[in-house]
């Protein structure tokens, strides 16, 4: 500790070193100071306050009489480890744990099996490959990842982002088209600058709710538009005062509805009619597909430079690799470099370094192969467990992604109730209500989410059979 910032109080009420004393005393009893960290020299902590060195010499004195801190020769001040509290911070510790219990998330510990849409199999990730990389990169005096890079990201990664987008989703961009960024949060505060304030964004019901929020904070109309078997309606996009569509083509969420090219075309069709109009693509998930052939993402599909293609490593490799991309058709490329090129990139050079060898390198790609084959098997799984449940329920989505729908269908429990017996039997589940972002379009049945891909198959097994116990 260097310095240690204290309101000192000059209306003669204390002495300045009764303030420093009980400041200090009360941070160590509170646990803000620890045991064994090293207090700030008389000197140093005197001219910070800029008061005399013979006043904190007095608090600190005070201090080592009563046990609080022991000075150490030739090391300076440090705080004393307390083996028991006074009974006043015990009761006030022991008060927060009771109000800590009375929290939902103390609740946590009651769940064993959790069928989270977001979870991630990471048993097949290449832990010695990534160690590997980062300590070449490291030791190979690479002084240039050290200083401040290209705002859009490193040119190499790009370069090497666009190869792989064409050759695995069909999209075609030039390196300069594309902005990497810390997740897709940072990606759409960027295309906020560049579709303008206030911007009319129309939106799937339900969808992904945490682009929708982002989307409010920007003050943005948002315009809900309906959805059938095939995704967004096109239709409903006319007469709609919106600048650009959020759609999830590949593998809508939390639908888990494919597009077909049909309504592809639709919507490209609509984006195309008028100038300064566009589709922002979530591909967030498309490496994983079960039946068919992949369909090419919509940028592929796109002549006129009105899709705004956005990607994430996130899923792909593991949620804390923090690298996002977007693809900025030719017109708000421009824009993008008038507007918004003095952001600094959000990812470290060191990480756009690393993530740049581990895709060139092809490790990346045998590292999608393993996962595939895992999702698949459990996807299977899941699946084969299920069919006792299709009395009851019927099952959607399941072709692609890490998650798939649960329709109760003959009116025996609300999604709520689902959820909550659940739970109760120690597993959890997702309504899908809180996907919605209109309730006048409720799913017609009560319906629950059920991921996967964070489970193992012992766990799966298990889980579906305590859902048997409550739900059959």
């Amino acid at each position: 500790m260097y310095d240690m910032t204290i309101a000192l109080k000059s209306d003669g009420s204390k002495h300045l070193y009764e303030q420093i004393y009980e400041h200090i005393r009360e941070e160590i009893k509170g646990g803000k100071l620890l045991s064994g960290e090293r207090l700030p020299s008389t000197r140093a902590l005197a001219e910070y306050l800029q008061i005399s060195r013979s006043t904190v010499d007095f608090a600190y004195e005070q201090l080592v009489s009563e046990g609080y801190i022991e000075a150490k020769p030739h090391r300076g001040f440090f705080v004393c480890v307390l083996e028991e509290l006074p009974e006043g911070n015990k009761q006030e510790k022991t008060s927060m744990q009771e109000r800590e219990k009375r929290l939902p998330e103390a609740e946590e510990s009651t769940v064993m099996y959790d069928f989270s849409p977001n979870g991630l199999d990471m048993s097949a990730f290449p832990f010695g490959v990534w160690k590997r990389i980062t300590k070449n990169i490291l030791t190979q005096g690479n002084e240039e990842l050290f200083a401040l890079g290209e705002p859009q990201g490193d040119y190499d990664l790009r370069q090497t982002i666009g190869r792989y987008l064409h050759s695995a989703r069909g999209v075609n961009c030039t390196p300069k088209q594309i902005v990497v960024g810390a997740g897709n949060d940072y990606l759409l505060i960027i295309l906020e600058k560049l579709l303008g304030r206030r911007a009319g964004i129309a939106m799937e019901n339900p969808t992904y709710k945490r682009a929708f929020r982002i989307f409010q904070s920007f003050g943005y109309g948002i315009e809900i538009v309906g959805m059938d078997k095939n995704g967004m309606k096109a239709e409903e996009l006319y007469g709609k005062q919106v600048k650009a569509a959020y759609v999830m083509p590949s593998h809508q969420y939390p639908c888990g509805i494919t597009m077909p090219i049909g309504r592809r075309m639709e919507l490209l069709k609509w984006a195309g009619e008028e100038e300064d109009r566009y589709l922002i693509e979530d591909d967030y998930d498309s490496e994983f597909r079960y039946k068919g052939k992949p369909i090419p993402s919509l940028q592929g599909a796109d002549t006129g430079g009105n899709v705004i293609y956005i990607g994430t490593f996130s899923k792909a490799i593991a949620p804390a690799i923090r690298v996002s991309y977007m693809v900025l058709p030719p017109c708000l490329l421009q824009r993008y470099r008038k507007e918004c090129y003095f952001y600094s990139s959000t990812v470290s050079r060191i990480d756009q370094r690393i993530l740049n060898e581990f895709i060139k390198d092809g490790y990346f790609e045998r590292y999608l192969n393993k996962t595939r084959k895992i999702y698949r098997e459990k996807h299977d799984l899941l699946l084969q467990e299920l069919k006792p449940f299709l009395k009851r329920f019927q099952i959607t989505g399941e072709d692609a992604g890490l998650h798939l729908l649960l329709s109760l269908q003959d009116g025996s429990a609300s999604e709520q109730e689902l959820v909550r017996r659940a739970k109760e039997n120690g597993v959890r589940v997702y309504a899908f209500s809180d996907a919605l972002v209109a309730e006048s379009e409720k799913a017609e049945n009560p319906t629950v989410i059920l991921g996967y891909g964070g489970l193992s198959k012992e766990q799966i097994l298990e889980g579906i059979a305590r859902l048997k116990q409550v739900w059959l």
